[in-house]
């Protein structure tokens, strides 16, 4: 099975109380787990050391939207990154090569690809070279769609927000990586298989990334859905619970 992170184990940095005992009480009776997350800015070490912290070993368990976004690219592609350190590993993982910024007046950015995610670094010059790239006929890669992403401080704007304003001004739709799409599902499935079950608290990535990998979907209202809004999807989610320490208690008896 798949976790999403944010809303599920945690809200940032503060942990949702139970939530990674349990999960870890379900990969030490020996299910497959993976942890699928469309944060892109973090590299995988980094996320994994940050379940680590919460109790939960996830050494080689996690997948992300900059995972997704780099198998999108060849070795030697010349990528311009808007966003974290995650996606700069990610395609170097298959030998691309990361652009840095340039001064307007360098003329027209001679990249293959860029690729857009969660900038904790954002400004109009970045902005600028990714939006002067793609007009001089880059590749758009953006990493996900998700607008906002739930923390400790509440729901703060995501890498969907930055992408929107690269597509607004570059008048271009961008390819999408990461959950709901084809590439991270290819992902999943090359890792854990034709079947399983997507653990998410958002319906429109986590469920729509489970239809189209062939999971089902189980909600947590624990992030940004309400049970109001829970009751109203269609198609409705396979399974609904509170939060994943009710899930895992009522479904895999952890």
């Amino acid at each position: 099975m798949i976790f999403d992170l944010d809303g599920v184990l945690w809200h940032g940095n503060q942990p949702i109380p139970g939530a990674a005992a349990a999960v870890s009480r379900l990969i030490a009776a020996g299910h497959h787990v993976l942890f699928a997350t469309n944060n892109s800015a973090a590299p995988l070490a980094e996320q994994e050391a940050k379940l680590a912290s919460h109790g939960v070993d996830a050494t080689g368990r996690v997948i992300s939207s900059a995972s997704a976004a780099g198998s999108m690219v060849q070795k030697h592609d010349r990528v311009y990154v808007m966003g974290g350190a995650g996606i700069v590993e990610a395609i170097e993982a298959q030998g691309a090569i990361s652009v840095p910024l340039t001064p307007i007046d360098a003329g027209p950015p001679e990249v293959d690809a860029v690729m857009v995610g969660l900038d904790l670094e954002l400004s109009y010059d970045r902005m600028r070279m990714a939006v002067a790239a793609i007009r001089n006929g880059a590749r758009f890669i953006a990493t996900n769609h998700d607008p906002t992403y739930p923390s400790e401080h509440g729901l703060l704007p995501g890498g969907g927000s930055i992408v929107s304003g690269v597509a607004a001004a570059s008048e271009t739709t961008p390819v999408y990586a990461g959950k709901p799409n084809q590439p991270m599902a290819d992902l999943a499935i090359a890792r854990l298989g034709s079947e399983g079950l997507m653990i998410g608290d958002r319906p429109d990535s986590d469920g729509e990334f489970a239809r189209r990998a062939g999971y089902r979907f189980a909600l947590v209202l624990s992030g940004v859905t309400t049970a109001a809004e829970a009751a109203t999807l269609d198609p409705p989610p396979d399974l609904i619970a509170a939060d994943v320490i009710t899930l895992l208690a009522s479904e895999f008896g952890v």
